[in-house]
């Protein structure tokens, strides 16, 4: 029996990972108190009925309940019942856009800020997520991305360790990205802005990809910033990092940077490294 024990913070994606869980073949339960933990594992074991993988979904929700999980963890390894703990987290700036979005409240906000609630959550969840045997970051994380990885760890019995490297496409007018590890700056290169008949298409179309990419300039930056950015990975590992975010800037965040994105991701893709490509700001201009 493979009994996988889902936490996190709260706007992470449990609720989404749960339900792709069940989509490749895990029983779930959500919210379930801690104190139950052995007895519904043993319940599992013993019932021919039940899949032999099991998910349980246990976080603050669980209010008083939840101070009892490090004692129940402590009994299911004693009564002989190993389990796995997948650990989901994410920005609290993307936590707070989520939040605001949903129009939820936060378990842990009583005064109502979010934010306070967010880092009253981190330090409850700090011991378990140090036991965590997956720890995805979402904060870059579509929700088609998300179910990948989940089938990436438990389907293809893929690794959540090593690197997941988050490539982001930006415009300085917009801001740099807050969670940004390296932040490079490709205003240097002509800009189809100028040229009419790209002006209204972004890096994602191939005109504005040729353009670019035409210039020597641009394919030497693209050599050199592949070849650091793998330098860079084993080390990154050696540290214990698990995600990487790289951030690549223009004007607007809609032609060169998302056409430097995109070719890095796949470069990187290509050297079986697991990337997740996002463009923020591609589509802050429109143009008729």
């Amino acid at each position: 029996m493979r009994f996988l024990i889902v936490t996190g913070l709260s706007g992470a994606g449990k609720s989404q990972s749960v339900k792709y869980l069940e989509d490749i073949g895990f029983f779930c339960v959500d919210n379930l108190p801690p104190a139950l933990i052995v007895k519904f594992a043993e319940m599992c074991s013993q019932s021919k009925g039940v899949n032999e993988n099991i998910a349980v979904v246990i976080d603050i929700r669980g209010g008083k309940f939840f101070d009892q999980l490090q004692s129940s963890l402590e009994e299911m390894l004693q009564a002989g019942y190993d389990y796995e703990i997948l650990f989901l987290e994410a920005s609290d700036e993307t936590l707070i856009k989520r939040y605001k979005t949903s129009r939820r409240k936060h378990p842990l906000a009583a005064d109502g800020r979010i934010i306070r609630g967010i880092k009253a959550e981190r330090r409850k969840l700090q011991a378990l997520k140090e036991k965590a045997d997956y720890i995805l970051d979402t904060t870059n994380m579509s929700a088609s991305e998300l179910r990948e990885e989940i089938s990436h760890i438990f389907v293809k019995g893929g690794k959540s360790e090593g690197l997941m490297i988050n490539v982001l496409s930006f415009g300085f007018k917009y801001g740099i990205p807050l969670d940004s590890d390296m932040v490079f700056d490709v205003r240097f290169l002509p800009n189809p802005y100028y040229i009419e008949t790209l002006k209204k298409y972004s890096g994602n179309d191939e005109g504005v990809r040729e353009y670019v990419m035409k210039w020597p300039a641009a394919l030497e930056f693209m050599k050199k910033l592949v070849d650091m950015v793998e330098f860079l990975i084993p080390h990154f590992i050696k540290e214990g990092k698990t995600q990487l975010v790289i951030a690549i800037g223009c004007t607007g965040g809609r032609h060169r940077s998302v056409t430097m994105a995109n070719l890095l991701s796949q470069t990187l893709k290509n050297n079986n490294h697991r990337v997740i490509t996002e463009h923020r700001d591609i589509e802050e201009e429109t143009y008729r």
